[in-house]
């Protein structure tokens, strides 16, 4: 437990700050992670403190559904829902987390959340482009290529992104150390710190040689660079590690030239691998390994499929929609 605490701080602050030093000595939670879990409570601190609550022992599950409520009222200055249902629900993780740890730690006798509920989150299907879209997107960089060393640079993150369906968190985290390249695989770090290791494809390698071979070198050389960039992957023009923004820019840019518009993102090549591998047959643990889910439930959303594909994959393999059937 966390107890470096200055006499007169109050239960409410004490048992925040043990929570949050639980998640990351003892869950061992990415600070990403933790940073949201912290923006959450915070919020759901400010909102208890305002009606007086410093303790555990006020806090009851009429209080946990008016703090639900309260979320959902909020609006922006448009009048439209400061919170969607999926940030509410995420609010309610954290504080149930929260909660359930007090009880744990013989902190309180009760979760006070056992029995909210939390808003129905919509479940729509992920944005995914079609497979001549995605053409459109590798061929229009490899035709501006040539020797400009970001452009080489650009080529072998997009066809990465497609090819392994890697998040750009894991992407521009990536070490020279992580590529296996004669056996096609890549070890990348996910949600959690977990690693795993993911094929690489024949376009993805080739375009990941030319990169590592003619551009990343002249990148590596133009400016001094930041202690444990000299490791990374893919670079930016002043020769550190490429960063998330960077990553979004590059990828929203090749969008443009392919005429997308501003529909393209990192996340939309993660959608679009995962959904086109099942388009072709891939088995959803397969891809739920490829593209690291922790419950086969999460990739199971991409295998939603429009009416036209149903008619389309029904009429191709159930036998009696392929010919008329015979009279009795």
């Amino acid at each position: 437990m966390a107890g470096d605490l200055a006499p007169g701080d109050d239960e409410l602050a004490r048992l925040i700050a043990e929570y949050h030093h639980w998640l990351a000595v003892e869950r061992g939670l990415a600070a990403n992670s933790r940073a949201a879990y912290r923006r959450d409570l915070r919020r759901y601190e400010a909102w208890l403190r305002a009606r007086g609550v410093v303790g555990l022992a006020a806090v009851g599950d009429n209080l946990v559904h008016e703090y639900v409520t309260h979320l959902r009222s909020r609006r922006a200055d448009d009048g439209r829902p400061q919170f969607a249902p999926s940030s509410i629900a995420r609010s309610l993780v954290a504080v149930r987390s929260f909660h359930r740890f007090c009880v744990q730690e013989g902190e309180a006798d009760s979760d006070p959340t056992e029995l909210v509920g939390a808003p129905r989150v919509p479940q729509g299907i992920p944005k995914a482009l079609r497979e001549d879209e995605i053409e459109a997107v590798l061929r229009a960089r490899v035709e501006c290529a040539g020797d400009d060393p970001l452009a080489c640079r650009d080529q072998a993150i997009l066809e990465l992104l497609y090819g392994s369906g890697l998040r750009i968190s894991e992407l521009v985290g990536l070490d020279l150390d992580a590529l296996d390249l004669d056996d096609g695989m890549v070890r990348v770090l996910g949600k959690g710190d977990k690693e795993r290791v993911v094929p690489v494809g024949r376009s993805a390698r080739a375009a990941l040689h030319a990169y590592l071979d003619r551009a990343r070198p002249r990148l590596r050389g133009v400016a001094v660079r930041r202690r444990g960039d000299s490791d990374a992957v893919f670079l930016n023009a002043r020769g550190g590690r490429i960063t998330r923004q960077g990553c979004w820019k590059l990828v929203r840019e090749a969008g443009a030239r392919a005429g997308l518009g501003e529909s393209l993102s990192p996340h939309v090549l993660r959608h679009s691998c995962a959904t086109h591998m099942l388009d072709h047959g891939a088995d959803i643990r397969v891809v739920q390994e490829l593209l690291g889910h922790a419950s086969v439930s999460t990739t199971q959303v991409y295998t939603k499929v429009t009416p036209e594909r149903l008619r389309a994959v029904y009429d191709a393999a159930h036998p009696r929609a392929r010919a008329a059937t015979s009279t009795m």
